[in-house]
């Protein structure tokens, strides 16, 4: 089994037409069925959905003390909106999932393996 990152993406330069609310609860319907059939499946391990990129902070060594800074990282149009952490048999069951999301929440998703943890 080896683990992947799910990472879905939003971008500036495609603002999302508002949603009402009914849209929105069929919306978390559709998502909802697939997060409870990934777990399920064994397959989800963490999920989460993430603030705006405005809302982030970055830490990062200075001269030897620690700097704080307001705002993401990088300076992007395209961000992480959330991500999952899957348990998956292979690649191919992972573009499974992450078909499904994508088909779910119209928004791309990017499938990254993680590196496997070394022998202790």
């Amino acid at each position: 089994m080896s683990r992947y990152l799910l990472s879905v993406h939003t971008s500036d330069d495609a603002p999302r037409a508002p949603m009402t609310e009914e849209e929105m609860r069929a919306g978390f319907a559709l998502v909802d069925v697939i997060e409870l059939d990934m777990l399920a499946a064994g397959a989800l391990v963490f999920s989460g959905r993430l603030l705006e990129p405005a809302r982030a902070k970055v830490v990062r060594p200075s001269r030897g003390r620690i700097k704080a800074t307001d705002g993401p990282y990088a300076e992007t149009k395209e961000q992480i909106a959330g991500f999952y952490i899957l348990d998956a048999p292979d690649l191919a069951a992972a573009l499974e999932w992450a078909s499904r999301v994508t088909v779910a929440i119209h928004t791309p998703i990017e499938v990254r393996p993680f590196m496997d943890e070394p022998p202790r």
